[in-house]
């Protein structure tokens, strides 16, 4: 880091008041072993009254959105924060993922139509939608090509989603009592795939230190019998995408690596306002109902996720070892209570918002075996 920068103090940060405390805890654990390979201080949560005017690093739990939040912080630029910035709330979700339905539909205050154009190859068919007049007319017209899902933006670690295979079966979820709120707010209807592989791939801007991966995630059960995020496998370099291309890598994993790349872009281009210092994408690839093969961007990550803890393991090898050429490291989330497998670093114990028990952890491995 750069001397001005060895200065700051590194500090959690949980944006949401009603957070659940897996991932609060989770948050401070990552400031601190941040701050730890760094060589910074860590200065717990962040306090208004103990911070301000202080010089900080913010690691926060969701993307800062608008001017004032980000003043209010302290974040001037992606040197300020592991995370990023966003002048609208809906362009951190899944909602920009897909275009609207046509220029008549009901669009979120700084929408982009620039954005669906750049990322129209990349993503899988869908549409976005943040009105209830708009929500029958889309799913009927992505219909024809066979079942879809439906994605409530602002979920995550794959909850409230649907697959719905008939007009009559989304004609029930718009006679529900919540579904003006839920379309208001922005739902994504997407094709959906069968035997789906999820790729990560995504950068990390921390200091003077680069960091560009590849992997893929995989789902495992909550206390509740419901399928969500249960880790991330990934493959880290030293640099930049070019530098993760050079390792020998499947056709599919370089697929996913260019539209992550097509899919960032495009954001910069965009959306002019937004700046990031950890950039993750999803990108699904599976098989679609006419046998198809397919492969597109899901979502985007600007903002702490299932994978940070992987990527500081990371971060901590290459200084450990800074003539290392790549890493591979884990990240896992188990909601059974059990031991802690040997040479793993945990991250949390202790209850979730969903269950009695989560456990997630870190595992490193070497590149070549």
């Amino acid at each position: 880091m750069t001397p001005a920068s060895r200065k700051k103090l590194v500090v959690a940060h949980s944006v949401r008041p009603e957070a659940p405390l897996h991932e609060v805890e989770t948050n401070r654990a990552l400031a601190r072993w941040l701050a730890q390979v760094l060589g910074l201080k860590y200065g717990g949560s962040y306090d208004p009254e103990l911070h301000n005017g202080r010089d900080l690093y913010l690691l926060p739990t969701q993307t800062l959105v608008g001017v004032a939040a980000a003043r209010r912080l302290g974040v001037k630029g992606p040197e300020d924060l592991w995370g990023g910035y966003v002048d609208h709330d809906f362009i951190c979700t899944k909602a920009i993922s897909h275009g609207l339905r046509n220029k008549n539909a009901h669009a979120p205050e700084g929408w982009s139509p620039l954005f669906s154009e750049r990322v129209r190859s990349v993503v899988l068919d869908g549409l976005s939608v943040f009105s209830m007049d708009d929500a029958r007319p889309a799913a009927e017209h992505l219909l024809y090509s066979g079942p879809i899902r439906i994605k409530p933006i602002h979920a995550c670690a794959g909850r409230g989603q649907e697959v719905i295979k008939s007009l009559d079966q989304f004609d029930a979820i718009l006679a529900r009592p919540d579904a003006k709120t839920l379309f208001t707010e922005g739902v994504v209807l997407e094709q959906d795939l069968d035997k789906v592989i999820t790729h990560s791939v995504g950068q990390s801007f921390i200091g003077d230190q680069v960091l560009s991966y590849c992997g893929d995630q995989y789902l495992t059960e909550d206390g509740q019998g419901e399928q969500v995020y249960g880790g991330s496998n990934l493959l880290v370099v030293q640099g930049y995408y070019d530098d993760l291309l050079e390792l020998d890598l499947p056709d599919d994993v370089r697929l996913a690596i260019h539209q992550a790349q097509v899919f960032d872009s495009a954001a910069d281009e965009a959306y002019p306002g937004f700046y990031a210092s950890r950039r993750n994408y999803d990108i699904a690839q599976g098989v679609d109902s006419n046998g198809k093969q397919r492969s597109g961007v899901l979502e985007q990550s600007w903002r702490m996720g299932g994978a940070s803890s992987a990527e500081v393991a990371a971060l901590q090898s290459f200084v450990n070892d800074p003539g290392m050429r790549a890493i591979r490291v884990s990240s896992v989330e188990t909601y059974i209570d059990q031991p802690l497998p040997a040479d793993a670093i945990e991250v949390y114990r202790g209850p979730a918002q969903n269950s009695d028990f989560l456990l997630k952890y870190v595992t490193v491995k070497s590149y070549d075996g």
